[in-house]
C-alpha cells in the first residue's frame, strides 16, 4: 500500500493500529512510536496549516488529527491511566486492594465540615477541638487547611473522629471538593435563623457527587429568629429529608458558640458512619493516604499534612505524593507532639520531602529512595509537558498575521503560603470571563516568599508577581524595582480575583456604539467654485455638528456611509451646531446630492464595560 502523502512530504503509514501517547506529548514521542523521522512529522504538519517544533508539547487534536492522516488511531492517556501505568510499571497500585478480609481493623471516620460562610463552621471546629483558629485570620475566611483528631463516646466506647479543616469560600471550590474526595461524613452548617443559601447547596452538590453521607448541623439555635424545623423543610428540596420525616439524614440542633449538643452532633457522626459506611483498612501494608495541605517551612523547609488512608505510615519511609519524593524524617500530631507511625485516618504533618507536593496529591510508600525519585521525575515531566501543551495557543497559517500583531496577555506568576490555596488561586483567576480578546497566563507557581529567580522570570515575560500571605525574600524587592516588576501582596483572596478582573478589563480595546446626533433635509443645492456643492438644509431633529459623521439616505436607503460634514454655516455665520428647527449650508465629503436627501448625522462614543 502506498504511504499517505501530505504536502509532498511522504510518511509512514499504518493499519488502523492504537498508539497511545501521554497528555502533552511532542512529534518525536510520536516518530518514535511509529518509527518514523520527526522532521517528516513536522513538516506533514506544517502543510497542514500547524506549525510547531519537534520536541515542543503539542494538544490533543493535533496529535489527533496527525495520526489520521497516517492512518493510526491516535489515543491521549489521561493524566490518571498514565499514572496506574507508571505505578504499575513499579509494581506499584494506589486503590482499595487492602488484603484479605481478616487483615481489615476498624477505623475512624473522616469528617469534612461544609456550609456557607457566616453560618459558623469556624467557630463549630473551634469548639470542637476547644482551640481558636479565627484569629489572625483575613476577613473571617480560612485560608489554610489543616486535619486533627478528637475522642467522642458512642454507647461507653472511646472512639475516634478524623476532621478536616476545609475553607468555606466559593473560591475554593475545588479545594473543596478534594477535600470531599478524602472525606468519609460531611457535616452540613446552616443557620438556624439564615436558611439555606447558594453555597449550602454548593456544600450539598459536592458532597452528593462524591457520595459521602450528610450529617446537618442547626447551627445559631439560640439566636433570636432561630426557625431549625424551617432549614429541615428547605433541605428536603435537596435530597437531605430528616429521621423525623421518614427519611435518612440526621440533623441535630446546636450552638457552636454555646457549645450546645456538640457532643450529639460527634454521636451523629460515628452513627451515620456506621450505618451506612464500611470504615475498615489494613494497617499492615504500606502506607497510602492523601496530601490534605503543604506548605514551605523557612525551619523545616517542606511540611505536608497527610491523612493515611489505608496501612501504617513510619518515620524512616521512603515516600513519594505527586511530583514531590523523600523520605519520612519526623512525623508530628495536631499538638505538635512527635508521632512514630500513623495508623488509617490518622493526619500527620510529615517533614522530609524534598519539594511542596500539591494539596490533594496521593502519596505512596516505596520500597527505596532511588523508585520514589524517578516516579516523582517522570510526574514532573509529564506535569510539565501537558501544561505547555494546554497553555500554547494553537496557531494556523491563516491566522499567523493576526496572531503576529500585538496580543493582550496578562501573565501572572503566583506566590502563596500553601500549595492548596496557590491552586484554588490559580483556578479563581483563570475562570475570570473577559472573553476572547484578552487572555491570562499563569507562568509560573509556587510556594513560599518571592524570590530573585521569579523576579527575573517576570522581567523576562512581562509578568505581574502576586504574593498570597507571602513576602519578597532578600534582594528580591530591590530588583523588582530595578527591573521595574510590579509585586502585588494580597492577604484576602476575593481581593486579588476583583483587582485582577479589573486588570484584564482595563486592557480591552474600548467598545464603542454609535449614537444618532440628529437628521437634516435637503431642500436646495447650490454651485459654488471655491467650495464645490452646498446642501441648504432644515434640520428636523436633534443637533447637526461640524466635522460629525453622517451617511446619506434617499428614499430611506443608505446611499453613502461614512461621510463627514466638512463645513457647516447658519446665514453667513461659520459655526460648529445647528440645532433643530433651524436652517444651514452644509458641505460633505460625498458629491452626488439630490433635493429630498436625507443626511443622518451620527457620533460614536465609548461603551462601558460591565
Amino acid at each position: 500500500m502506498q504511504a499517505p502523502s501530505v504536502g509532498g512530504v511522504r510518511l509512514p503509514r499504518g493499519n488502523g493500529e492504537t498508539v497511545r501517547l501521554a497528555r502533552g506529548a511532542s512529534l518525536a514521542d510520536f516518530a518514535e512510536k511509529i518509527d518514523a523521522n520527526p522532521s517528516a512529522l513536522v513538516q506533514a504538519l506544517f502543510h497542514l496549516g500547524e506549525m510547531v517544533t519537534a520536541t515542543q508539547s503539542v494538544s490533543d487534536e493535533i496529535l489527533e488529527l496527525l495520526g489520521g492522516e497516517m492512518n493510526y488511531n491516535v489515543q491521549v492517556v489521561s493524566p490518571e491511566d498514565e499514572d496506574r501505568e507508571l505505578l504499575e510499571s513499579f509494581d506499584l497500585s494506589y486503590g482499595e486492594d487492602d488484603g484479605e478480609e481478616e487483615d481489615l481493623e476498624q477505623r475512624p471516620p473522616v469528617v469534612t465540615v461544609m456550609g456557607h460562610v457566616d453560618h459558623g463552621k469556624t467557630r463549630l471546629l473551634d469548639t470542637i477541638r476547644k482551640t481558636n483558629v479565627r484569629e489572625g485570620e483575613a476577613g473571617g475566611i480560612t485560608q489554610h487547611i489543616g486535619a486533627y483528631q478528637v475522642e467522642s463516646d458512642l454507647e461507653g466506647v472511646k472512639r475516634l473522629i478524623t476532621f478536616i479543616d476545609t475553607p468555606g469560600h466559593e473560591a475554593f471550590t475545588a479545594m473543596r471538593a478534594r477535600g470531599a474526595k478524602a472525606t468519609d461524613v460531611a457535616i452540613l452548617v446552616v443557620a438556624a435563623d439564615d436558611g439555606v443559601m447558594p453555597q449550602t447547596v454548593e456544600a450539598v452538590n459536592h458532597a452528593q457527587a462524591a457520595d459521602v453521607p450528610i450529617v446537618v448541623a442547626v447551627n445559631k439555635i439560640d439566636v433570636e429568629g432561630a426557625n431549625a424545623d424551617k432549614i429541615r423543610q428547605q433541605l428536603t428540596e435537596y435530597g437531605l429529608v430528616a429521621e423525623e420525616y421518614g427519611g435518612e439524614t440526621m440533623f441535630v440542633e446546636i450552638s457552636a458558640k454555646q457549645g450546645l449538643n456538640i457532643d450529639a452532633l460527634l454521636e451523629a457522626v460515628l452513627l451515620t458512619a456506621d450505618a451506612t459506611l464500611d470504615l475498615r483498612a489494613n494497617p499492615d501494608m504500606p502506607a497510602q493516604g492523601v496530601a490534605i495541605e503543604a506548605h514551605l517551612d523557612r525551619g523545616r523547609g517542606p511540611v505536608a499534612t497527610v491523612l493515611i488512608q489505608r496501612g501504617t505510615l513510619r518515620v524512616g519511609d521512603s515516600i513519594v505524593a505527586g511530583d514531590a519524593y523523600g523520605r519520612v524524617r519526623r512525623m508530628l500530631d495536631e499538638n505538635g507532639h512527635d508521632v512514630n507511625e500513623a495508623l488509617p485516618s490518622r493526619p500527620v504533618q510529615v517533614i522530609g520531602f524534598t519539594s511542596v507536593p500539591g494539596a490533594g496529591d496521593n502519596l505512596l510508600v516505596v520500597d527505596e529512595d532511588r523508585i520514589a525519585r524517578q516516579i516523582a521525575d517522570r510526574r514532573n515531566a509529564r506535569k510539565r509537558n501537558a501544561l505547555a501543551a494546554k497553555s500554547r495557543k494553537r496557531i494556523s497559517l491563516e491566522d499567523l498575521d493576526s496572531a503576529l500583531k500585538e496580543t493582550h496577555q496578562l501573565n501572572l506568576i503566583l506566590k502563596g503560603d500553601n500549595s492548596g490555596t496557590v491552586e484554588a488561586l490559580e483556578e479563581a483567576l483563570l475562570g475570570i470571563d473577559v472573553g476572547d480578546e484578552v487572555e491570562l497566563r499563569v507562568i509560573d507557581r509556587g510556594v513560599g516568599g518571592v524570590t530573585e529567580t521569579n523576579v527575573n522570570l517576570a522581567s523576562a515575560s512581562n509578568a505581574i508577581i502576586i504574593g498570597f500571605n507571602v513576602r519578597a525574600e532578600g534582594k528580591a524587592t530591590e530588583l523588582a524595582n530595578r527591573e521595574g516588576v510590579e509585586i502585588r501582596y494580597y492577604s484576602v483572596i476575593y481581593q486579588a480575583i476583583d483587582e485582577i478582573e479589573k486588570a484584564l478589563k482595563g486592557m480591552l480595546k474600548p467598545i464603542y456604539e454609535e449614537v444618532e446626533l440628529g437628521r437634516a433635509e435637503i431642500r436646495a443645492i447650490f454651485k459654488s467654485s471655491k467650495i464645490g456643492l452646498i446642501a441648504g438644509c432644515m434640520v428636523q431633529s436633534g443637533v447637526v455638528r461640524r466635522n460629525a459623521k453622517a451617511r446619506l439616505l434617499r428614499d430611506n436607503a443608505v446611499v453613502a456611509e461614512t461621510m463627514s460634514i466638512q463645513t457647516l454655516r447658519r446665514e453667513k455665520d461659520d459655526v460648529t451646531e445647528v440645532r433643530e428647527g433651524f436652517e444651514c449650508g452644509l458641505t460633505l465629503s460625498y458629491s452626488d446630492i439630490k433635493v429630498d436627501d436625507v443626511i443622518e448625522v451620527y457620533e460614536m462614543r465609548e461603551k462601558p464595560r460591565d
